[in-house]
């Protein structure tokens, strides 16, 4: 089998962009964002000294204002080059000037926003056809935070009210990207109590592995299938392989589901976990496995 080339980068959200640098310099502040940051974690997998940095705000309702604190945010981790892919419908992600940058770039970035934006908008385009090669084929760095995480993988959840996610039908999914199948991702997990959501969407798709993402904490995905968990908080994985009794086929819409026998992993920062054989390695495991 042949692995993806590139990398991905999947956050849950509110990711350190060392605004707190601007309101008085603290030596805790400036060791998270510039040495064990999210940013800096995506800066440091570029093989470019001077990388080509593309932001695309296409999922966001605030693009230039969000746009402007991506390229602070990089500037201060030495990027020089941010450009900004002002994509807001799917005839301007035909253009042949965006598609040419996508071709240059080192690094994209999707900001957050509303993840049925991207899918919508991107579907079916060049644009993310020469993404899909690029990351496949080159060594290209592709991020997303909050919706743009979300949309990464092949199923994505749309919608779906977190308190009563534990309902039938409360869950909206549709399919994104597809820059990583087999799995599905919600963001800001933590503080948005979106477990269930999460566990009704693995429910639905057994096969596929639920990525929950805390703020401020990520995955880096290599080769297609390795995750190391990257960031403050935590990631929850939801493995629904070894379901056994699974109600949610035969109960009427708005009704609570039931699930047996699902898997539940939290990583914090450093340890790693393979889609593929679907194991968990401890950060201290991992890091002596690397020497």
């Amino acid at each position: 089998m042949i692995h993806p080339q590139g990398h991905l980068v999947a956050v849950g959200g509110a990711e350190d962009k060392g605004t707190d640098l601007e309101k008085g310099i603290v030596e805790r502040n400036r060791l998270n964002f510039f040495e064990l940051g999210i940013l800096k974690n995506i800066v440091g997998l570029i093989d470019s000294k001077q990388p080509q940095v593309e932001v695309i705000t296409t999922a966001s309702s605030i693009p230039d204002e969000v746009f402007e604190n991506y390229k602070s945010a990089f500037e201060k981790l030495g990027c020089l080059n941010v450009g900004h892919l002002r994509i807001r419908n799917r005839e301007e992600a035909t253009h042949a000037d965006y598609l040419e940058r996508i071709k240059q770039a080192q690094c994209v970035m999707f900001s957050g926003g509303n993840q049925l934006r991207l899918s919508s908008i991107f579907g079916g385009t060049h644009f993310l056809e020469e993404l899909l090669t690029r990351y496949q084929h080159g060594e290209m760095v592709i991020a997303g935070t909050s919706a743009g995480a979300m949309a990464m993988s092949t199923t994505m959840i749309y919608e779906g009210n977190a308190a009563i996610a534990n309902l039938k039908g409360e869950v909206k999914i549709t399919t994104g990207l597809g820059l990583l199948p087999n799995v599905i991702i919600d963001t800001h997990f933590d503080k948005r109590g979106r477990f269930n959501r999460l566990a009704q969407a693995v429910a639905a798709q057994p096969g596929a592995i639920g990525i929950g993402l805390g703020e401020d904490t990520g995955v880096i995905v290599s080769e297609g299938h390795e995750l190391k968990a990257i960031g403050s908080g935590s990631v929850v994985i939801i493995d629904g392989k070894h379901i056994e009794y699974n109600n949610i086929a035969d109960i009427s819409f708005g009704k609570p589901i039931s699930v047996e026998n699902i898997i539940v992993h939290i990583m914090s920062k450093g340890d790693v976990y393979n889609l593929s054989t679907r194991k968990f390695v401890g950060a201290e495991i991992a890091i002596g496995n690397e020497d």
